[in-house]
């Protein structure tokens, strides 16, 4: 198990994290968000061992990690970073910057773990093609079997598909975790993309204002986000009172309902105004205003701008967000 207890940390005078507690246990897959600035990469640098917590204790099992103060090179043998800067080896080619972690005193295990490695990011064609000649999203692709070449038993990663094209990103997603999760290896994945991790991490943790938000089951958190940076996290979503949109309601409570929630009708429900519309392939998203505020819901057809529809929301998105 990962445990860290009361772990702070500030850069100069600027609070960062503070008395931050939490674990992961082993084969656990822990997806860290929050907006930009809030401390996500910081905290695997801290974990790591790359950066010096202001206090706080951070164990893997019983093994206490320690920071620069304590080690000359940051890191364990058993944990491995994956940052946003690669440190690949521009001159040599994809095999060899991968089998440089392996032993060459066993060639036959050496070729074959390169391969399997080469098979997880799809990139067996590039085997021979020097790093210095891959597009930025083949090199991530590279440092990521770099970091996954030793087997480690806890692995962080730092938006680890953020340079990668989107059409390749969904099967090296699968092929990663599916991976990580077989071979039983701690991982947390810090990022901003909600795909990195809503089909795959077990938990997540929420970070705001150097604290911890929240940190619950992931299909859990999505499904009760609590408030409204959780929600806009996962998707686009709104803050309405329950009156508005069920008239009948006795409360003025205000619940979060996602883009894709409301339903269209023509005759009833809470009247908006169509103000602009994206086109996103299945569906559109509207851009409305009622007499108070922005609304924001999914169409399955474009529609005209200045537009009068009715929104609705299901009596179960209701009673599931009422129990907050």
């Amino acid at each position: 198990m990962l445990k860290i207890t009361g772990l702070s940390f500030a850069y100069d005078k600027d609070s960062v994290l503070d008395d931050i507690s939490f674990s992961v246990d082993r084969g656990e897959h822990l997806g860290i968000m929050g907006e930009s600035g809030c401390g996500k990469s910081t905290l695997l640098k801290l974990i790591y061992g790359s950066l010096q917590p202001a206090k706080g204790e951070l164990y893997w099992g019983k093994k206490q990690i320690k920071g620069p103060q304590y080690n000359l090179a940051p890191g364990e043998s058993y944990m491995k970073y994956m940052s946003q800067g690669f440190d690949l080896m521009g001159v040599t080619t994809v095999a060899e910057n991968i089998s440089e972690f392996l032993s060459v005193f066993y060639p036959k295990e050496l070729k074959e773990r390169t391969e399997e490695l080469l098979d997880i990011i799809e990139m067996k064609r590039f085997a021979k093609t020097k790093v210095k000649h891959l597009s930025i999203g083949q090199q991530q692709r590279v440092a990521l079997t770099r970091a996954l070449a030793q087997k480690p038993e806890v692995l962080l990663l730092d938006e680890p598909f953020s340079h990668i094209d989107n059409f390749r990103k969904n099967s090296l997603r699968r092929n990663l975790f599916n991976y990580l999760k077989q071979e039983k290896i701690t991982c947390l994945t810090a990022t901003h993309d909600r795909n990195d991790i809503l089909p795959f991490a077990d938990r997540v943790l929420v970070l705001k204002d150097t604290q911890i938000l929240a940190q619950k089951p992931i299909l859990e958190l999505y499904k009760n986000p609590g408030n409204l940076y959780i929600a806009s996290l996962f998707g686009e979503a709104n803050l309405v009172p329950i009156n508005i949109v069920k008239s009948y309601a006795d409360t003025k409570r205000k619940i979060i309902v996602y883009a894709h929630e409301f339903k269209v009708s023509q005759n009833s429900g809470l009247p908006v105004v169509v103000k602009k519309t994206y086109p996103m392939g299945s569906h559109y998203l509207v851009e409305g205003f009622t007499e108070e505020q922005i609304i924001y819901f999914h169409s399955e057809r474009n529609m005209k701008i200045e537009t009068e529809v009715y929104l609705n929301i299901s009596l179960e998105t209701i009673n599931q967000r009422l129990k907050l």
